[in-house]
């Protein structure tokens, strides 16, 4: 498994092009050379495929607009082509918590998810807590959706801050989604005047020794850091802090 930035962690910092252009600079001098494309103000391909490769950078999944992965969804295959991620990634159910409709998610994204599949790329879908609220059947969204999709049409980008936040076990669900699980987000959680609180990796409460055991049985490839809120850290320093104690722990 390899390490990447998760660079939705960074996005106050990628509002111009100049600032993608040097947070990207910033993340691959502090070791990384993957990275998930989220957040960031908008690019072209071509630009971002330079950008890159001027930076020893690889990047493997993306938050992606879900419109466009709806209704564009050749032009988004075309340009993830091009700057070489095979990983298409919805960051969240559209309309969030409050419209989480998993019946219509289906309908619209199952044509894109095959087109997808089609074309030697993968959809994936990034889960926050309300996907483990149960229905009046017991039945979770994020089964629903493991049952809506096959594994051969959309994989789950993992978050295992998400998970714990939701009452769920983050190396459990892991495990229950093997073989769908080629990216996933490694994020703390901490405890901080009783209120949870993302924090970089190893400095929560998340036990990552049985995540990354899982993870490696699941085949997971690749292990995003991603922080949405460093309570004024700055998250570069955020970010380092996490890469170093991944490689503490044999990772890079």
């Amino acid at each position: 498994m390899r390490v990447g930035a998760q660079l939705y962690t960074l996005r106050e910092y990628c509002r111009d092009l100049g600032g993608f252009s040097e947070s990207l600079k910033k993340v691959a001098d502090i070791g990384y050379e993957f990275v998930q494309v989220s957040g960031t103000c908008p690019f072209e391909a071509e630009w971002l495929k330079n950008e890159l490769q001027k930076n020893g950078l690889t990047c493997v999944l993306t938050h992606t607009n879900p419109d466009a992965i709806k209704n564009d969804t050749a032009n988004v295959i075309e340009n993830h082509k091009i700057f070489g991620s095979k990983l298409i990634g919805v960051g969240c159910m559209p309309g969030g918590h409050q419209c989480a409709n998993y019946e219509a998610f289906e309908e619209g994204f199952k044509p894109a998810a095959k087109e997808i599949a089609e074309s030697g790329l993968y959809l994936m879908y990034h889960n926050h807590q309300f996907e483990f609220a149960k229905d009046e059947k017991g039945v979770t969204g994020m089964e629903k959706l493991a049952t809506m999709f096959s594994p051969d049409e959309m994989g789950f980008t993992v978050d295992t801050y998400w998970v714990q936040f939701g009452g769920g076990d983050p190396a459990q669900w892991i495990k229950n989604l093997k073989g769908r699980v080629p990216a996933i987000h490694l994020k703390d959680m901490t405890i901080v005047s009783n209120q949870q609180r993302m924090a970089v990796v190893g400095e929560g409460n998340i036990n990552f020794s049985r995540v990354l055991y899982e993870a490696e049985n699941a085949g997971t490839e690749y292990l995003l850091v991603e922080q949405d809120d460093c309570y004024g850290e700055d998250p570069f320093d955020c970010l380092r802090r996490s890469f170093k104690r991944l490689g503490s722990w044999g990772l890079d």
